[in-house]
This record gives structure tokens, C-alpha cells and sequence, in this order.
């Protein structure tokens, strides 16, 4: 029987993959949205900065930034289910971010529910249907409290083709 591998080299299995993940998208980078990974959870968290302020008089989060956040969310997550399934199941390595397939988004519909104020944000989002050539994703945003949602979002989205459909 196979012993299992020792928590730490997991986690740090598992962290490598998700910065992978984060390190291949540019915008990503630019928001400054980083990812808090709990087991196979993810929370995006956007930190406070003033270039993200659309509207200085309110002031408020741009709608734009409200949506890419949401969108980088749900693409994140999405990719990293695969990953993470990959990653769990053959226990290999991390893929290298030039490696990483992203699904490409179809449509994307956010509800602004309220202004994003000038604070940290958060999204977790949920993969509710996902096979092998499409995927619907819900994505929700808070900023204080998680029960007052400032923003949600539904994204559905085109798969990427494994290497062996190829």
C-alpha cells in the first residue's frame, strides 16, 4: 500500500497550481485579485486601491472592475476544478501557466445590487453545471457581509479541448 504524502508537500502542490493559474492572466495581475484557498475552495478577493474608483463623487467601485472581478472569478474557478481534479487524481505537478487552457466566456450577465464601495471586495463563485464543452458558472460579491451581496453574476462558458480530443 502506498503511503500518503505528507500534508505539507500536498498543500504546496496545490499552491503552486493555483499560482500558476493566477500568474497566466494578465488582467488578473492588474486588479491586483489575489485567490484564498481553503481545501478545493476558492475566494477571490479584490484589495482596495483607488485606481478601481469609477465614480470619485459617490465614491464607488467601477462598474467595469465590478465585472471583470466577478468574470476572473468564475474563470478561475472553473479552470481550477480541472486543475485541481488533474492534479488530485494523477498527483502530478502543477501545469506551467503557458499550459493552462482557459475556458472562453459565451455570455456573462451581472446584477449591480448596490454601489461597490471604496473597501476590499470578495466573490466565491460556484460551478453549477460543468461537461465537456460547456459550463455555467454563479458568481456572488460582498464587501463587509457576506449576506449583503453587492453584485452577482451568471457566466456560461465554452470548455477548452484536452489534449487527447486533439
Amino acid at each position: 500500500m502506498k503511503r500518503p504524502e505528507p500534508v505539507q508537500v500536498v498543500k504546496q502542490r496545490r499552491d503552486a497550481a493555483l499560482k500558476a493559474l493566477v500568474e497566466g492572466a494578465p488582467y488578473v495581475q492588474f486588479l491586483g485579485v489575489q485567490f484564498d484557498r481553503r481545501g478545493d475552495e476558492l475566494t477571490a478577493v479584490l484589495p482596495y486601491d483607488d485606481k478601481l474608483i469609477g465614480n470619485p463623487a459617490l465614491p464607488a467601485i467601477h462598474g467595469g472592475v465590478t465585472a471583470g472581478f466577478l468574470e476572473i472569478a468564475a474563470q478561475v474557478e472553473l479552470t481550477w476544478s480541472l486543475i485541481w481534479e488533474a492534479i488530485e487524481t494523477t498527483g502530478g505537478e502543477p501545469p506551467a501557466p503557458a499550459e493552462i487552457r482557459w475556458p472562453k466566456t459565451i455570455d456573462f450577465t451581472v446584477d449591480f445590487l448596490r454601489s461597490g464601495l471604496p473597501r476590499d471586495a470578495y466573490a466565491r463563485a460556484r460551478v453549477v453545471r460543468s461537461g465537456r464543452r460547456y459550463a455555467s458558472v454563479h458568481v456572488e460579491a460582498w464587501q463587509d457581509n457576506r449576506g449583503k451581496l453587492f453584485a452577482q453574476a451568471t457566466g456560461h462558458f465554452l470548455m477548452p479541448r484536452s489534449p487527447a480530443d486533439e
